[in-house]
């Protein structure tokens, strides 16, 4: 980083009206850039020439305002195009009980405590790696949540968040949730494209679930395959907390990500289930990673993937309990399905154990559809493709299933149900 590049992502900041003090982060992030700090590390897939870096990195776009509706509806949900905030809905009884909702430069401005507490300090900390530094050098959009002590908020939260591919620029969003003690909330990611220009995306979410709190975040995620997408979500889990992740990765990009759980407090609970469908000569490299700290924790992992056409997948699960954590417990599955000879997946269990009287459990598996499961079908008049996808189905169901939201669950299966029956179609002709 010279002189110039640093005066003008300061200039450009300013312009966009943001505080002092996050102008300072953006540079002290900027200048990590330039040490060359190492990228994430994954086993057995390499992505160090990926075009993770943007010239437009330092486009930032001062959003029209919005006018937030708080009482005329009970829906809880966002609208982001690209860096503009096109609709926010509150319903009106949560923010009399103190809920936060709103995009993250208004929170920069409006709630700046809670911002310098929460973001990129504990959760994903900034020195990282090369994307962390990058992603508080250039964040460009995203979303702050606060739910206090004690609050229940009984509808799904659902934020769609859409990267604008009409021109060339990065998206590089970041959600903040911050949940109280004993709050509960249901958070409804969906992340999607529009345009076709090549660009690039870093996706951060961080999640602090304070004690006896309860957070379920789903995610659907559809990004363009002109993008090459990094995402980092992370979660630290107090005492008795809950944090149940469902990703459902769809997207027909180039990804590379980290799913990881800290379950930091005594009686911490993390349940992280992710789901793949990989095209064409699509590669995709997921860590889904929980760490047992507290004692009495329990880490469970679930990853399912579906491989296509000339397409590479490796799930990598990672277990580690730490000295300390007594009475805890770790799971983990990793099951990938092979719907083409061409294609190449790998599903690699990890544990780390570093402490007496745990229990500690993997299983892996990589493999064609169940002959059985298919014979049973075939058997009762269903054809073949047909009965393929059914089994595919069930095989991703534990994802599926979780998805709270009932429109974003179905359209995850009708994307789905879409791939596989283009995959399905490519196959039968390669094979002519």
């Amino acid at each position: 980083m010279d002189d110039q590049q640093a005066s003008r992502l300061k200039q450009v900041a300013y312009n966009h009206q943001e505080p002092a003090w996050f102008i300072e982060k953006r540079l002290a992030a900027q200048k990590l850039l330039l040490n060359n700090i190492d990228l994430p590390q994954m086993q057995r897939f390499k992505f160090d020439n990926w075009p993770f870096f943007s010239k437009h990195d330092i486009d930032l776009q001062i959003a029209e305002s919005i006018e937030k509706n708080t009482v005329t509806t009970n829906e809880f949900n966002v609208l982001q195009i690209g860096q503009t905030t096109c609709s926010l809905n509150l319903p009106q009884k949560y923010q009399e009980q103190g809920v936060i909702f709103t995009d993250i430069f208004t929170a920069l401005k409006e709630y700046p405590e809670m911002i310098k507490k929460y973001f990129m300090t504990e959760v994903i900390k900034v020195d990282e790696d090369r994307i962390t530094a990058y992603q508080q050098a250039f964040v460009n959009a995203g979303l702050f949540l606060y739910v206090p002590k004690n609050v229940e908020i009984n509808i799904p939260i659902k934020a769609d968040l859409v990267q604008d591919s009409r021109s060339e620029t990065s998206f590089n969003p970041h959600l903040l949730i911050v949940a109280g003690q004993n709050s509960k909330l249901k958070f409804v990611q969906h992340l999607k494209t529009i345009g076709s220009c090549h660009n690039t995306m870093n996706m951060a979410v961080e999640i602090w679930a304070e004690d006896g709190s309860h957070v379920e975040f789903s995610s659907l995620e559809e990004i363009g395959k002109n993008t090459t997408l990094y995402f980092n979500k992370r979660a630290n889990i107090m005492r008795d907390a809950y944090v149940e992740w469902a990703v459902g990765l769809m997207n027909d990009c180039n990804t590379v990500g980290n799913i990881d759980s800290e379950l930091i407090g005594d009686g911490s609970y993390a349940y992280s289930k992710a789901i793949a469908v990989t095209t064409d000569k699509q590669h995709v490299g997921i860590n889904n990673r929980v760490i047992n700290r507290g004692p009495h924790s329990t880490g469970l992992i679930n990853q399912r993937g579906v491989l296509l056409d000339n397409s590479r997948l490796i799930f990598n699960g990672i277990g580690q309990i730490k000295h300390g954590a007594h009475g805890s417990k770790a799971d983990q599955q990793n099951r990938v399905l092979m719907m083409s000879d061409n294609a190449h997946g790998d599903a690699n269990p990890l544990l780390l154990i570093d402490e007496n009287d745990v229990i500690a459990a993997h299983a892996a598996s990589v493999g064609p559809v169940d002959p059985i499961q298919m014979n049973y079908l075939m058997s009762r008049g269903i054809p073949f493709d047909q009965a393929e996808r059914l089994v595919i189905r069930g095989f991703l169901g534990a994802v599926l299933d979780a998805i709270p939201a009932v429109d974003v669950r179905h359209e995850m299966i009708n994307i789905l149900e879409r791939k596989l029956i283009n995959g399905q179609n490519r196959y039968r002709k390669d094979q002519k």
